[in-house]
């Protein structure tokens, strides 16, 4: 899961990326109002950690500009500015949760998944498709009931094409997703490829039905 600080500070963004990262999310930074757009015109995310005072502009307008986007990601605030205005101005936009500085870095990871969890999987923890069961919490694979062991990469691309049901996912959207914004300095995509290979062949060999399908010079669809 692929997730945007969005923060000035560059100790408490460091801080922030050691910890989500030890928690298996992809991270990127942005320290600015322009960097932040820069990156949303180009990039998808899971789940955006939004600061509300930035160099170059204000964050409740660059939230402004995040839900024009549509699309599905999380939206949480945080910020010194513990204002009941701004907490509420922030939310009527659109924002999903708001955390005051400081904050312990645990609860901001348990509120990045709830955000996550509510978004792309209807706030379900236990995801079950026919033989097939995902704990999101344990990060445990079950088909008939037996266990099945993912590497982190496979683990993330599999509730990926589950968040994404009977979409068709591009490899370069993959790669960003793997990678985050380093995939642009990669040569190819093989790593890609490599991961979704191992993938099916550990789904297939355990039973699973062959849900994960390849779109001909596009990329790969979860179908349902």
């Amino acid at each position: 899961m692929k997730v945007l600080i969005i923060e000035d500070e560059l100790q408490l963004a460091q801080s922030v990326i050691g910890y989500l990262s030890g928690e298996s999310y992809v991270c990127e930074h942005a320290a600015t109002y322009q960097q932040a757009m820069e990156k949303l015109s180009i990039y998808e995310y899971q789940c955006i950690l939004l600061d509300l005072m930035l160099p170059g502009g204000n964050g409740l307008q660059l939230l402004e500009e995040i839900k024009k986007r549509q699309q599905q990601e999380g939206v949480i605030i945080i910020s010194a500015k513990d204002s009941y205005d701004d907490k509420i101005k922030g939310l009527q936009i659109g924002a999903d949760d708001y955390l005051a500085k400081p904050f312990h870095l645990p609860e901001l990871a348990a509120r990045v998944y709830s955000v996550i969890r509510r978004r792309s999987f209807q706030n379900n923890n236990i995801l079950q498709q026919e033989e097939l069961q995902i704990d999101l919490l344990a990060k445990t694979v079950h088909i008939h009931d037996k266990p099945v062991l993912l590497t982190r990469k496979e683990f993330d691309l599999l509730i990926y094409f589950l968040g994404n049901k009977n979409r068709v996912i591009s490899k370069n959207a993959l790669a960003e997703h793997l990678s985050g914004d380093i995939a642009d300095m990669l040569d190819n995509h093989s790593f890609v490829y490599a991961h979704i290979k191992n993938l099916k062949r550990k789904l297939h060999e355990a039973g699973c039905g062959n849900y994960l399908k390849t779109v001909y010079a596009t990329g790969y669809k979860w179908e349902v």
